[in-house]
């Protein structure tokens, strides 16, 4: 068998050539199109950091308690919301917070905006999730620095192509769960709509959605995760944030820098998460 090896050795199939072809031929021909996403998602990424930076800290951190406290009406989590945020501003990192705040909370919004529907319609249809689960499967497989070759050529450097790095990382979470959700639902609860006369569409707001949410919500917050998970590699395409603290520190071995930073971040993860998780219904309403 040497000579089929030498054979398959001595003939590589060009797959890198014709990529960086592929690409190259996108470049030449749409560099305007590329210009204009770039130049858009950057002045309304920049508008909300300069919004957040613009508000006094104290003053940020005491709406975000009421915030948290008037959707949970947990004063645990105002304390969890309250401490983690001054210790962050105690730290030194809450400029590098609110940029990493408006990416996630972008890179959130555009995933669930072209998430959702995508994972709505793929239980309406079986056969498109046939055809998408290969490519989500390589979505979710394919290592994070591979992200940042395209978007960097395409993009160049700054706040987009760690963004839209995060949005092809994280989009796969709510494209799944809403999948599941949807295809989770009863049928006899479908046909109870269906024999009062509700149109598709009123069965799925009225319906599916409402009993798939909780599994939607879990995508949501997959999502979040997902995408400060991206925080430090988009910090090497040039994107503001809590990365650039910690890449400094890992160029310099600063273990102390370090620690602060990757403490920042996870501080973040924990307020988003238990903020955007699914209200808990109170005893009242579960009798209801």
């Amino acid at each position: 068998m040497e000579w089929l090896n030498e054979f398959l050795t001595d003939n590589k199939i060009p797959l890198g050539k014709w990529v960086e072809a592929f690409v190259g031929w996108i470049t030449d021909n749409f560099d305007w199109l590329f210009d204009a996403i770039s130049e858009g998602l950057g002045f309304l990424i920049e508008a909300l950091v300069d919004l957040l930076a613009a508000t006094p800290p104290l003053a940020l951190i005491l709406l975000l308690c009421v915030f948290g406290y008037w959707l949970h009406r947990s004063w645990r989590l105002v304390a969890l919301i309250g401490l983690g945020l001054l210790l962050i501003l105690n730290l030194g990192f809450w400029e590098e917070m609110t940029e990493t705040l408006a990416l996630v909370l972008f890179a959130t919004a555009i995933s669930i905006a072209i998430g959702v529907p995508i994972g709505i319609y793929a239980a309406r249809r079986p056969w498109f999730y046939a055809g998408l689960r290969p490519v989500l499967d390589m979505m979710q497989t394919i290592p994070t620095f591979v992200y940042l070759i395209p978007t960097l050529i395409l993009f160049g450097l700054g706040m987009v192509p760690g963004l839209i790095s995060t949005v092809i990382f994280a989009i796969p979470a709510p494209i799944r769960l809403t999948y599941l959700g949807i295809i989770g639902v009863p049928k006899p609860l479908v046909e109870a709509g269906e024999s009062f006369g509700a149109t598709r569409w009123q069965l799925l707001y009225k319906v599916e959605l409402p009993h798939a949410m909780p599994t939607i919500m879990a995508g949501i917050t997959q999502c979040i995760m997902l995408s400060l998970s991206m925080v430090v590699i988009a910090a090497l395409v040039g994107a503001d944030g809590l990365g650039k603290p910690v890449v400094r520190a890992l160029n310099s071995v600063n273990i102390a820098q370090g620690f602060e930073a990757g403490l920042a971040i996870v501080i973040v993860a924990i307020i988003l998460d238990r903020v955007l998780k699914q209200v808990e219904p109170t005893g009242d309403a579960k009798e209801r």
